[in-house]
């Protein structure tokens, strides 16, 4: 019914001055608010019996989701009138376009960021999944960035009652202690320590009550804001980002599943004693409350903490990237959320520290045949074969556009020659300012529509990683080298050390370490012809300066004589 109304006004909205278009915009987003929250809760759920605090508690839920999408509808209706107004009549191949663009980005964001901190719960989550995002104009990942160690705790009485209910006994029956203040608290969950009555140190995960109905009406909000962006600016659609946080914050919610995940993770580094998962006491864990081993450790970008413990950052950087190098090259099964909050570094360990795994709950099982190819498009780009990546674009459907895989995961384009993790040139970089010059909104949203579900997981990891090293002091050929190594490694044939005969598992991971032996020569000897190149050019250019400046001493020396009649 809204689109009737709303079509004949498309062509004419942004005629009207800016106060009217946004009324008008205001009244037409208006219109959906009430629809979508009645349809997105639970009409069973809304029963007028004699149970007061049941009603009381349903009227709440309904006022609340106007509430937050109310703020929702007129946090997008300003941005898009935003966008309309300021942009209008502006040449889009213009500096002057582009630098108004960059303000209105950066208004936007920041209406965004309030909305988030407004509406708390998944719209902190959505933020921050966002803020992870390269393909998302930089002055919305910075923005929302700070939106990473943003979360208010729930009353601990609201937390009591969800323990009750789901561990079913009186607290003081299973837990000698337990820490009313939590010690982390997230979006969807707080976290407090407690004792066990055998001594046992536990941290105890607690999921904040009613998230499932108000997930249920915040992503309908978002998917209609999303169409409607789209509707008013068919180069932005953002479909493919809700669908993707819509289905991992979904799987989120489940505690058993999370346990799984946290058990199948330390399964897979039984052998790394880098790598430490806490134990899960399956007795105290449910849907919605999860009980662990307390590991103790700092966040893994706390700079200040490995400088008082002698912990080198470096090779911390090192050891977290080979780490998730390892889960999306080999095992296949990745964490999909490795933000600082979520990695911790202890001073226990074969090398002075180790690297403790929390937040399982965003960890995805990747298609066998994607790990197979995305192994085989780091070997290209390693191996800077051109041919191979637009070949590879096309099993993952993206045509094209797979000649901007090298700008995305190395910052350089696909014609580069440059040594990956040294600088480029002077021209190359010039190359790739123009070449992205030329990228449209248009493009970028096609490109991101045609990715598999599996490429937007790794291209969030892959963002999250390059982040931390960066705070760490790492250089990005770090990230460079073990994608090299495990991609190799990746493409090798899988083989269990328990059961196949120890000559053969020997044998395939000697032939592993000469490839990447080999691999690492070639990047050497690469470097080397690299290194020689400008060696020349500079000689070159320093020859031609000395015989100009030999030719003007010679003719000072050696003056022409004037010529007399």
């Amino acid at each position: 019914e809204c689109s009737k109304i709303i079509n004949p006004m498309r062509t004419q909205l942004f005629k009207f001055p800016a106060r009217v278009a946004k009324t008008s915009l205001y009244l037409i987003s208006a219109t959906g608010v009430a629809t979508l929250t009645f349809q997105s809760l639970n009409p069973n759920s809304f029963s007028f019996s004699d149970d007061s605090t049941a009603f009381s508690r349903n009227i709440r839920a309904v006022f609340d989701g106007v509430i937050r999408s109310s703020r929702a509808f007129c946090t997008i209706t300003s941005n898009v009138v935003d966008y309309k107004y300021s942009l209008h009549g502006l040449p889009p191949d213009s500096d002057e376009y582009r630098r108004i663009l960059s303000e209105v980005h950066l208004r936007s964001a920041k209406r965004i960021l309030k909305l988030c901190e407004a509406n708390k719960g998944f719209y902190v989550k959505a933020g921050q999944f966002v803020a992870a995002l390269r393909q998302v104009p930089k002055e919305y990942s910075s923005t929302l960035s700070s939106l990473q160690d943003q979360a208010v705790p729930c009353h601990f009485k609201a937390i009591k009652e969800v323990l009750i209910s789901n561990l079913g006994a009186d607290l003081s029956d299973i837990f000698l202690l337990l820490d009313e203040q939590p010690i982390a608290a997230a979006s969807i969950a707080q976290v407090h320590r407690a004792l066990l009555k055998d001594h046992q140190e536990v941290a105890v995960k607690v999921q904040y009550p009613g998230l499932k109905p108000k997930m249920k009406l915040d992503i309908a909000t978002m998917s209609f804001l999303s169409k409607s962006i789209a509707w008013f600016f068919p180069e932005y659609r953002f479909g493919w980002m809700v669908s993707e946080f819509a289905e991992a914050f979904a799987l989120e919610l489940d505690f058993i599943r999370e346990a799984r995940n946290s058990e199948r993770t330390a399964k897979n580094f039984r052998n790394n004693s880098t790598v430490w998962v806490p134990h899960v006491f399956w007795e105290l864990t449910t849907g919605q409350v999860l009980t662990m081993e307390f590991c103790r450790g700092h966040k893994v970008d706390d700079l200040e903490f490995m400088k008082e413990m002698g912990i080198n950052p470096i090779k911390v950087a090192k050891a977290l990237v080979e780490v998730f190098a390892e889960m999306i090259f080999v095992h296949g099964f990745v964490h999909g959320d490795p933000h600082p909050g979520n990695i911790l570094v202890s001073p226990e360990g074969p090398n002075g520290f180790s690297l403790v795994l929390l937040d399982h709950g965003i960890c995805k099982q990747l298609d066998e045949g994607f790990r197979l190819d995305y192994c085989q498009l780091w070997k290209a780009l390693i191996l800077l074969d051109s041919n191979k990546i637009q070949h590879l674009g096309e099993h993952f459907g993206v045509g094209k556009y797979s000649r901007y895989f090298p700008v995305i995961f190395t910052g350089r384009t696909i014609d580069s020659k440059s040594v990956l993790g040294r600088e480029m040139s002077v021209e190359e970089k010039k190359n790739r300012k123009q070449e992205l010059k030329t990228l449209m909104m248009e493009d970028i949203s096609s490109f991101m529509e045609s990715l598999p579900s599996d490429f937007l997981t790794i291209l969030r990891i892959d963002e999250l990683l390059r982040s931390l090293i960066s705070k760490l002091g790492a250089s990005q050929r770090v990230r460079l080298l073990a994608y090299a190594k495990y991609a190799l490694h990746g493409l090798s044939p899988k083989l269990n050390p328990e059961s196949d005969l120890r000559v053969k598992v020997v044998f395939s991971r000697f032939k592993i370490n000469t490839n990447y032996i080999q691999f690492r020569l070639l990047l050497e000897i690469l470097e080397l012809i690299y290194w020689m190149e400008k060696v020349r050019i500079a000689f070159v250019e320093r020859l031609k300066q000395m015989l100009i400046s030999a030719g003007y001493v010679l003719e000072n020396l050696y003056p022409k004589s004037a010529v007399t009649p």
